[in-house]
């Protein structure tokens, strides 16, 4: 059975390229973070969903996926992106769109390239765009992510028709497309067709680079920037500004906790886990002591912070503040996430009211079973206690 692989394939180019290739005898495997739209009624005879977050590269997914021999093509659509002043790009919006349009394509070629270079035909291909090919200001970082890519492909291809194979990269780099969720819109098959055949055709020919509406337009727009790039660049400036397309003001999720971490143990490690995975930027407060609690700290404070801020989840390690609600004055939180056990509480009630007018959510975490601090810290001071009463003996 043939299979073709396609990162981003739930939506958008991702998906129509999905449903074509099932309708020319492909089984389509796509990897994403959601489910497929049903709009392209594929089901589990022609398709296999396979959840994919590229901000938490899985390199042994797609190690397994790459050991597939029925699979005999990638195609990697997934991308991020937003017409926006540079100023207005928080840096950890800037780490996102660079992780998922970038490094992880680079990430998963490189996994995949021991097919993609060997001598039995394997299809590949990168969805760039026009931004990566000529100046596109307001849109810096998104352009500066597939610029990366035109250049990466371009390069690579050169390595493999040097190491004697005919496979090559596809580069697709299309203007604005309409039918695809990627500025608002929603997903349409149908004006994706023409696109979506080109870049099946593409593949299937190991061509090396294809910009759709290449005669009818975008031949001229490459044209107009190789002729003068200042130029060019003032005008696509211009012609953003009056698209009403662009979006001013910071667009991420800050998340705030705080906690003593001490021991520091699984049950913590997936709490940080699971608060990150709803917010972009995480940054946790860490307490001096346990005198709030009444309890005897075993960890010393430096040493708690330097081992929370090592967890690849915490953007940011600070010291609590007396209150969670001071630490919104320093950090302007979005989200703030707490065990259950809080929820009702007066300190919680008190927090609820504060927040109400600052766009602030608070998470209440469901409490799991399993390893505590407190349970740690009982088996310390009792094997500590016999120690001593042994002693005595």
């Amino acid at each position: 059975m043939k299979k073709l692989l396609i990162v981003g394939g739930s939506n958008g180019v991702g998906l129509s390229l999905a449903k074509l290739a099932v309708e020319n005898g492909y089984f389509a495997v796509i990897a994403d973070i959601c489910e497929p739209d049903p709009v392209a009624g594929l089901n589990e005879t022609n398709s296999e969903w396979v959840p994919c977050n590229l901000l938490e590269f899985n390199a042994d997914l797609f190690q397994q996926l790459s050991g597939d021999k029925d699979i005999c093509g990638l195609m990697i659509t997934a991308g991020i992106g937003r017409v926006s002043a540079f100023e207005d790009l928080h840096f950890a919006e800037i780490k996102k769109t660079l992780d998922i349009n970038t490094v992880s394509a680079l990430e998963i070629i490189s996994i995949f390239y021991k097919r993609i270079s060997g001598a039995e035909k394997f299809m590949c291909g990168v969805m760039c765009s026009i931004a990566g090919l000529v100046s596109s200001p307001l849109f810096s970082v998104y352009a500066a992510s597939k610029a990366a890519l035109c250049r990466f492909t371009e390069s690579l291809n050169i390595e493999l028709e040097k190491k004697g194979t005919a496979n090559r990269i596809l580069n697709v780099s299309p203007a604005s497309l309409k039918g695809t969720r990627f500025n608002g819109g929603e997903n349409s098959m149908g004006e994706l067709e023409a696109v979506t055949a080109d870049i099946f055709t593409s593949l299937q020919e190991s061509r090396e680079i294809l910009i759709p509406s290449y005669e009818e337009t975008l031949k001229a727009v490459i044209g107009r920037y190789n002729d003068d790039p200042h130029a060019f660049g003032l005008s696509s400036y211009d012609y953003k500004m009056n698209s009403g397309r662009v979006a001013s003001g910071q667009r991420v999720k800050i998340g705030y906790l705080s906690g003593t971490f001490d021991l520091f143990h699984v049950g913590h490690l997936n709490l940080l886990r699971r608060a990150k995975q709803q917010c972009d930027y995480l940054i946790v407060g860490v307490h001096p002591d346990a005198s709030h609690k009444g309890k005897q700290v075993f960890i010393p404070f430096k040493e708690r912070m330097e081992i929370v801020g090592s967890v690849k989840y915490v953007d940011k390690v600070v010291p609590s503040c007396p209150e969670d609600c001071d630490a919104w004055d320093l950090w302007h939180y979005n989200m703030l996430f707490v065990g259950s056990d809080y929820k009702g509480t007066e300190r919680f009630n008190r927090y609820e009211e504060y927040f109400s007018d600052k766009d602030v959510k608070i998470v209440y975490f469901p409490y799991t079973k399993g390893t505590s601090s407190t349970q740690i810290r009982q088996t310390i001071i009792e094997k500590g206690n016999s120690g001593k009463e042994g002693s005595n003996g």
